[in-house]
């Protein structure tokens, strides 16, 4: 038996026209159209990739720097000894260390959304890869967090970077802005976004490489968006 849509659903559901897919400038000023959360919501990409990420070369990972910011507070752990420790801090990471930092991950102390290590350091990473793996947190140089320049790490996650990979049925999910974005910027994150997963198309993908896409708030239902102009975004 379906389940019965809730009054505040079918409200937003009103609004949108299932039958339709939306251009980006359309979408992003829809989008604003369907708040109806107390709180500032996320405004959501899904995309579904025609890859099939169980081969490494349809793998599509890596990190993006949105031109205005996701709108959240970013807390940045750093693992760097010496100088690079220093510089971490001077470009405004929330928790900097090494074996102390290791210490209080093993004790379930997870007090931030990226982690970013120099080379030297993933060594001393490593044994706590069993957790921050699951979580999506290990550094990787392929989202530019494992680095020696680590300032700019630390200013690119503060700054607005997202990073993506795909899921094992070729799904990808991200924030993109808040509701209370203007609209013109987060088409320009939209783009950006895209961008970014087109850069990443793998050559072992054949076919239609974005099948479909939509974008959405925490609370909303989802407006469907024209493939045809995402794979034309370079």
């Amino acid at each position: 038996m379906a389940k019965k849509l809730s009054k505040r659903v079918q409200q937003l559901l009103e609004k949108i026209d299932t039958n339709k897919t939306y251009s980006v400038e359309e979408a992003t000023k829809l989008v604003k159209d369907l708040k109806s959360a107390k709180f500032d919501e996320t405004v959501e990409l899904a995309l579904r990739l025609n890859v099939d990420p169980r081969h490494a070369d349809q793998m599509v990972r890596g990190a993006v720097v949105l031109p205005h910011g996701t709108g959240k507070n970013v807390r940045v752990a750093v693992f760097a000894k010496g100088a690079k420790a220093d510089e971490a801090k001077e470009a405004g990471a929330d928790i900097v260390g090494a074996e102390d930092l290791v210490e209080q991950i093993q004790n379930g102390n997870i007090d931030f959304d990226i982690v970013i290590a120099t080379p030297d350091m993933m060594g001393l990473v490593g044994k706590i890869g069993r957790i921050l793996g699951p979580k999506g947190l290990m550094p990787n140089p392929k989202t530019g967090t494992v680095t020696m320049d680590v300032a700019q790490a630390v200013k690119n996650a503060k700054g607005g970077q997202v990073n993506f990979r795909v899921d094992k049925k070729g799904n990808i999910h991200a924030g993109i802005g808040k509701a209370s974005f203007d609209a013109d910027k987060l088409a320009d994150n939209l783009r950006e976004f895209v961008r970014a997963i087109n850069r990443q198309k793998p050559a072992a993908a054949k076919g239609r490489y974005i099948q479909n896409a939509a974008l959405s708030l925490t609370m909303s239902p989802s407006i469907k968006l024209d493939t045809n102009e995402l794979m034309e975004i370079k």
